[in-house]
């Protein structure tokens, strides 16, 4: 388990300039979170560390970058109008709403693979109460989606005569209903994976690929939480990085488990799986805290017949970090049902098609940026007094170099320290800052704080030798470097 804790890491996040509360200056908005400059710099970090793993250094990978707005028919097709569902319950004197499974759960009661019906009934058995001590009301599904309108039919709003059955309308007031044509519906995507699906045949129609071959996407998706919390953990708006990998089913493989042999969506699965455990390492995560879970058939998703989630020991406990599912050919499946357009990949210079599975490893940012900031988060004694870094690796680290006059009001000293900040900063352009702010130790535990491994004191001797002051992170060691052989 990480030294640090939640209230730590939100503290530092906030006061640091990595993550603010959505619309704070009104009082916030729950489960929505703006990313500060450092914020954006590392999670730009991470994400492009992703791309540059699974798909630049591959030649099997095609990146995408859908809309976020698509046709209702997509998420009709997925299941997710009907099934993309949480299990809600309510506080029946002030209508609080909770998730019944995180109910049971702050409670000591592992909710996993359970029905709603189970799980009201170890409510009723065991007396658990809502968190303000009320009785809670029977558990229903609440689809998580978020709805919303495409072109002017969904702007116009009607008087209806009547109440509306369960609104509450002050008196003297006037009800308003929306009206719309059903056709203008559409939905903020809820998962990236389905713009990756719906581009299947373009992309092979455009690249026609060799089977076994990825798509990628990074971008938002959107989940209406009935209770976000946990900081980023769970959220209402949040990015994924996903691949879909499209191979040859296992009755075209010529593969037999009665042979011993594996078949191809195996070896591909085996394979990211591998590369997931690369990725995390390259990130800096303590190994002893990453754990592997098969997740049993009764807790997969309906599609899948294999499913491999990464655990990670996060302060608030262990949880998912990211997923690798296979989900066989169940969306291009439905795609071409409800398209009735052909999904079939066919084999080049062969008559044989069909329509391939896939293996998905799904990744969401701020799970990932979560980890990396409470693996990194350390604390330690200097001179007697505490000190807080982030133990970022260098390639992470939102600011790499951080340059300063040792004296501000020395002008030869300053000329000097903006002559090296503006060569560091080619070098290494948005990773560079300047930093003249208070006395030098200040300095160096501000630059702590924000995961900075190398601070850069420009002093009288460097106007002498053209050497520079370099204090490291970790270990707070002070080496004299020469200016030259720094900025090479």
């Amino acid at each position: 388990m990480s030294q640090a804790k939640m209230e730590d890491i939100i503290s530092l996040c906030k006061r640091r300039g990595f993550i603010y509360q959505g619309s704070d200056v009104y009082g916030g908005l729950s489960g929505t979170w703006d990313y500060g400059p450092l914020g954006v710099q590392l999670k730009r970090n991470i994400m492009n560390l992703w791309w540059r793993m699974f798909v630049d250094e591959r030649d099997d990978m095609y990146g995408v970058d859908a809309a976020i707005l698509m046709n209702q028919k997509v998420w009709e097709a997925s299941g997710h109008v009907d099934t993309f569902v949480d299990p809600l319950c309510e506080d029946v004197v002030n209508h609080r709403r909770y998730r019944t499974d995180h109910i049971l759960k702050d409670n000591g009661v592992d909710a996993d693979g359970l029905t709603m019906e189970q799980m009201d009934e170890l409510i009723a058995e065991k007396g658990i109460k809502s968190p303000d001590g009320n009785l809670l009301s029977k558990s229903r599904t609440f689809n998580m989606m978020f709805k919303t309108f495409v072109g002017p039919s969904g702007g116009d709003s009607i008087e209806i005569g009547k109440d509306v059955e369960g609104a509450i309308v002050p008196k003297g007031k006037t009800i308003y209903a929306l009206q719309y044509n059903p056709t203008s519906i559409s939905y903020l995507r809820p998962e990236t994976a389905q713009g990756i699906f719906t581009n299947f045949k373009n992309v092979v129609d455009s690249f026609y690929p060799n089977l076994p071959f990825g798509i990628a996407q990074q971008g938002k998706a959107f989940r209406n939480e009935i209770a976000p919390r946990d900081f980023v953990f769970r959220s209402r708006e949040f990015e994924q990085m996903e691949i879909e990998y499209f191979v040859m089913p296992p009755n075209r493989d010529g593969r037999s488990h009665e042979k011993g042999e594996k078949h191809l969506w195996e070896e591909a699965f085996a394979e990211l799986l591998e590369k997931t455990h690369e990725f995390l390492e390259a990130l800096g995560l303590n190994p002893d805290n990453i754990h592997e879970l098969d997740v049993p058939a009764e807790d997969r998703a309906h599609y899948s017949d294999k499913t491999t989630d990464i655990e990670y020991d996060f302060p608030i406990g262990k949880e998912e970090l990211m997923g690798i599912a296979y989900r066989t050919n169940f969306d291009l499946e439905n795609i071409q049902r409800v398209s009735g357009k052909s999904m079939k990949y066919t084999i080049k210079g062969t008559n044989e098609k069909f329509v391939p599975h896939v293996i998905e490893p799904s990744f969401g940012v701020e799970r990932v940026l979560m980890a990396v900031l409470s693996n990194a988060y350390r604390e330690d004694e200097q001179n007697g007094e505490k000190r807080v870094y982030l133990a970022l690796p260098e390639h992470l680290a939102p600011v790499k170099f951080a340059v300063s006059p040792l004296l501000k009001n020395k002008p030869e000293l300053v000329e000097k320290a903006r002559e090296i900040y503006a060569n560091l900063s080619k070098k290494n352009p948005g990773r560079v800052m300047w930093d003249d702010n208070g006395n030098i130790g200040k300095r160096y535990r501000r630059q702590d704080e924000i995961g900075t491994p190398h601070c850069v004191v420009v002093d009288f001797q460097t106007l002498e030798d053209d050497t520079v002051t370099v204090r490291e992170r970790d270990t707070t060691e002070q080496r004299r470097v020469d200016v030259k052989d720094f900025i090479r």
